[in-house]
């Protein structure tokens, strides 16, 4: 037997493609402050985060490589991805202030952006796609903000989590008990149950290149706070959110209903509602997409 032969047989996937992921982390800290706005300015526009000396976060990089599997059943070598982000990325940024390690966020300079989730993606893609097959990026700042990146020039995803607790009853008002609980289960009991929710809402759009920033972060929190999560917060959601009295309050239509009720004053923050994911329970997720008009 050849080695060629020996080699073709250690991998039935040869030639197939596939995606692989590696996480990597560093803490940095950054100030949200740009010289031509005063104090006061940068204060109403980036509230805390524009106090000096600025703040740190322990970031969570996630690097998706793709490509096809070679005879040895490996996309590429770990060990090249773990020695391209270590030295394109965690050795320069890690425990060091971001708004003095890369020319990218010297705002100083007309070309200079802040470090922000959106705009630190950015910059980390354009060090390593000279060095890898890069699919994607995923950097998180906290475990309820993170920013996703595809390569496609300026379009970033922003991502939010939230939560909160209601109760419901999965019935059909046209239908009997018998029969509403032989398609929804325990679920159909006349007293209902709850949940704690967990929300991810993720928007998509241009990032702003003096900003770097895809929309006003703060007024982001908010409308969802606003719209839905004090709305639905300790609610019966058959009775005391009028859509339920009528439509069956699955995690499915929550969702849907959820997206039909950001849209429009998403987009009025200058970008487009992505996706909707509503955690019910740890066995149970609903996630819609959103279509843009």
């Amino acid at each position: 037997m050849t080695i060629t032969r020996q080699a073709s047989m250690a991998c039935n996937g040869y030639g197939r493609s596939c995606v692989i992921t590696r996480r990597a982390n560093f803490s940095a800290s950054h100030l949200y402050w740009l010289p031509e706005l005063s104090d006061e300015e940068n204060g109403t526009r980036f509230g805390l985060c524009s106090l000096r000396p600025g703040h740190g976060h322990n970031y969570e990089l996630i690097v998706a490589v793709g490509g096809d599997l070679d005879c040895n059943g490996m996309v590429l070598n770990l060990s090249e991805v773990k020695t391209a982000i270590r030295s394109e990325v965690t050795d320069q940024l890690d425990f060091r202030f971001l708004n003095d390690c890369w020319a990218d966020f010297s705002v100083a300079k007309p070309f200079g952006r802040l470090p922000t989730t959106e705009a630190i993606t950015i910059a980390i893609w354009q060090r390593l796609i000279p060095l890898l097959p890069l699919r994607s990026l995923r950097l998180y700042e906290q475990s309820n903000l993170w920013a996703d990146y595809l390569g496609k020039a300026m379009e970033v995803c922003l991502s939010i989590r939230t939560h909160f607790s209601a109760a419901h009853r999965l019935a059909r008002i046209d239908l009997s008990q018998d029969q509403n609980e032989n398609i929804y289960g325990k679920c159909a009991r006349i007293h209902g149950h709850g949940h704690n929710y967990f929300l991810e809402i993720t928007v998509r759009g241009n990032m702003n290149t003096r900003t770097g920033m895809v929309c006003d972060l703060a007024k982001f929190h908010k409308l969802v706070q606003d719209i839905i999560v004090e709305p639905f917060d300790h609610t019966f959601l058959n009775k005391d959110i009028l859509h339920f009295s009528t439509c069956v309050p699955t995690a499915e239509n929550i969702a849907l209903h959820i997206a039909d009720l950001l849209k429009s004053p998403i987009l009025d923050l200058g970008v487009d509602l992505y996706k909707v994911h509503l955690q019910e329970s740890p066995n149970n997720a609903a996630i819609v997409y959103v279509e843009k008009d």
